[in-house]
């Protein structure tokens, strides 16, 4: 009984066929030449066809007449096998070049492109192509000329109007903000949107948009690394602005910072000039400033200071405690208010017992050196003349109960001490402030007169409030 045959078996037999004949071309075609290595293949546009129409000498024959007659091409040949087209040959530019392989791509019946085509540029000796790109650019001028008429208008104006914007600005903030530097930033950053919006209605216009994001996006690369590069100043520049807005002085202050202590000259954007004591000029960076303590003497009227006293075992504290209180309650530099002096026990020396007496004063008025030495002087006045001793412990040792005498060959006894010869205490001034100690006003202001008079490098514009402090 013979086996009936399946309907499936044409269907196989067909793409059984297809097999051998793509495995017969492909080994058709790996018997023929190889393209050169340095060949541009190009894949098949369309779908392979299985039994081409144009025979292979027709394909190259249609391919290199066409290339012959654009006259762009040197020792042009054009091969082709199964479909494979081969080109050859010498031309000037890469358009011209991949012109070829396009043109070899889209004609009929062919599979794939090598592209063996050289490009040789041609040496122009003339000035026909300077001479073609001057006149391309006098062309290009003379159509922007409406371009340039037109930025000539507005940018003017937007300069103007950024100019008017920031003055504006200014004149509100002249009650609000008291520094003029920080008046000035705050006046810029309003004004800038408003020449930038000219800016851009130019570059709009003109078709520069993105030219113009392209330099803006270089100008940010290049302001990181210059920020990198100046990391000091840029630093100042913003401790400059930061302290401007906190205002944690002003001129004419008794500040200190760090181990600097002096009177504030002035303000630009790198550093604070102090005026020591001494007369000397001190610059401060001011990223150094905004990072440190700063002890700001003036910024309130009324100061505390002390005074340290020793007195003797052999005396009544709580009576010199309230001479001492009395003279400094009755001078005329210290004050009453936020309170009064107050004498304190602060330790028990070797010899001595230690007060220290707290007191208030002005120190927009009187010099705290000056009211110190005064107050020293009439305290030990006050002292001596009620016979309160004030013994210096690296000198002198008080024994109260008499010095121990053992003589040679007694007994040892205990001799009397006689009574101390009462000296007659040196007269001293009872004067408020004597010739010496030159008054009591603080000597701020003659130290900003000599200073006037200085040559101080680097002084810039100062960024400080233009008012000093009201006594």
């Amino acid at each position: 009984m013979s086996a009936r045959r399946s309907p499936a078996s044409p269907l196989a037999a067909l793409l059984l066929a297809l097999a051998l004949f793509a495995i017969g071309l492909s080994g058709t075609a790996s018997a023929q030449e190889k393209p050169s290595a340095d060949g541009e293949l190009s894949a098949a546009p369309q779908s392979v066809a299985v039994a081409p129409v144009a025979r292979d000498d027709q394909i190259a024959a249609r391919i290199e007449n066409i290339l012959d007659a654009t006259g762009w091409y040197r020792g042009i040949g054009v091969s082709a096998s199964d479909g494979v087209v081969f080109l050859d040959g010498d031309t000037n530019t890469d358009e011209r070049r991949a012109w070829a392989r396009e043109l070899a791509s889209k004609t009929e019946d062919v599979v794939a492109v090598v592209n063996r085509i050289t490009v040789t540029p041609d040496v122009d000796w003339s000035f026909r192509p300077a001479l073609r790109e001057i006149e391309s650019l006098l062309r290009k001028g003379v159509a922007s000329l409406p371009l340039f008429a037109l930025a000539i208008v507005i940018l003017p104006f937007a300069f103007y109007a950024a100019k008017l914007v920031a003055t504006l600005v200014e004149r509100m903030l002249g009650r609000q903000v008291e520094s003029p530097y920080l008046r000035g930033v705050i006046a810029r950053v309003a004004a800038i949107p408003v020449f930038l919006i000219g800016l851009y209605i130019v570059l709009q216009v003109a078709g520069l948009t993105q030219l113009a994001l392209s330099i803006l996006g270089g100008a940010g690369v290049a302001g990181i690394i210059i920020g990198f590069a100046f990391r000091d100043i840029a630093e100042n520049f913003l401790a400059s602005l930061l302290l401007s807005i906190r205002q944690p002085f002003r001129r004419g202050d008794y500040i200190s910072v760090g181990d600097q202590q002096g009177t504030v000259q002035s303000m630009n954007t790198r550093s604070t000039l102090l005026l020591s004591m001494e007369g000397n000029h001190i610059q401060i960076p001011n990223a150094v400033i905004f990072k440190s303590t700063i002890v700001n003497y003036s910024a309130a009227p009324a100061r505390q200071e002390f005074l340290q006293i020793g007195i003797g075992y052999d005396v009544s504290i709580a009576h010199a405690q309230e001479i001492i209180r009395k003279v400094l309650a009755e001078h005329e530099a210290v004050l009453s208010d936020p309170e009064e002096p107050l004498v304190l026990v602060d330790s028990l020396g070797a010899a001595t017992v230690n007060l220290r007496a707290y007191f208030w004063f002005d120190g927009h008025t009187y010099s705290v050196f000056k009211v110190r030495s005064a107050l020293l002087r009439l305290v030990k006045k006050a002292l001596m003349e009620a016979n309160i001793s004030m013994p210096d412990e690296a000198r002198e040792v008080v024994f109260p109960q008499g010095v121990p005498v053992i003589g040679m060959g007694s007994a040892a006894g205990i001799a009397e001490t006689p009574a101390p010869v009462q000296e007659t205490a040196a007269e001293e001034s009872g004067a408020a402030a004597t010739a010496s100690e030159g008054g009591l006003e603080n000597e701020t202001e003659t130290l900003e007169r000599h200073a006037a008079t200085a040559d101080i490098p680097e002084a810039g514009e100062d960024l400080l409030p233009e008012e000093k402090r009201t006594p």
